[in-house]
């Protein structure tokens, strides 16, 4: 049997045979397993584990699981995966906006379901291991004391705190650092990020916008790197390096 990675795994689904079912499956690949039934089971296994991978239902009682889900793209860097009933577009994409790595729908292919899970484990295992050594072995961008590593899909502040980027935005700001200076608008942003076409009110771009500027505010030394145009787009306005190691 092939030797399995240092992940801890958490499903969080409320129907208790479905729940059992997944957490024996994982067991059985080799992973430490945890289970939960809602979010506040959820939360409170976090606050005692570091949890590398979730697997959850969208329908939770409470809070749902798109409301978790934008929950933890704000305080963690954890693989996430939905496995749901619910199978439309509209929930499928919303997923991925708020940074889901995959979306399964039920009833799922066990053997599809942990290869996935095991392909994005080792993604995350090499996330893991970069905390440890310097950003090297892959395309980089470097501005205003920044790091964006196309490999492991992370973003490194200047004093070296990793986060690891949602592909949305990972695509936002890559499309922005490959042209700096140059104003995109929201249709091509939407289309770089997501594949689709902008929709009529929508405010995907401005999220994920939103979302990258924080972790620049949050260093009071970074400038404001990212420009509103308005009646237009956005713009990158800083000096960017690109480095391959």
């Amino acid at each position: 049997m092939e030797q399995k990675m240092n992940v801890k795994l958490l499903i969080v689904e409320d129907e208790v045979v479905t729940r059992q079912t997944l957490t024996r499956l994982f067991q059985q690949e080799g992973y430490e397993v945890f289970d939960a039934a809602d979010g506040r089971q959820m939360e409170h296994i976090m606050a005692q584990q570091q949890i590398d991978i979730i697997i959850m239902d969208v329908n939770l009682p409470g809070q749902s699981g798109l409301e978790l889900a934008e929950s933890l793209r704000e305080q963690n860097n954890i693989g996430l995966v939905f496995l749901t009933g619910r199978d439309s577009d509209e929930d499928r994409l919303l997923a991925l906006e708020l940074g889901a790595d995959d979306y399964l729908i039920k009833p799922y292919n066990p053997r599809e379901l942990t290869v996935r899970v095991r392909n994005l484990a080792r993604r995350i295992e090499q996330i893991n291991e970069s905390k440890e050594s310097e950003v090297e072995g892959s395309k980089q961008y470097h501005f205003s004391g920044w790091v964006l590593d196309c490999d492991s899909r992370c973003l490194y502040s200047p004093d070296r705190k990793m986060f690891r980027l949602p592909k949305s935005e990972y695509r936002a700001l890559e499309l922005f650092l490959t042209q700096p200076g140059k104003i995109h608008d929201r249709d091509t942003l939407v289309r770089k990020m997501l594949d689709r076409e902008l929709r009529p009110n929508d405010r995907t771009v401005d999220v994920a916008i939103r979302r990258i500027r924080r972790h620049f505010e949050a260093h009071p030394d970074t400038p404001n790197l990212i420009t509103t145009i308005h009646g237009e787009g956005y713009r990158f306005v800083g000096d960017v390096h690109i480095k391959t190691a």
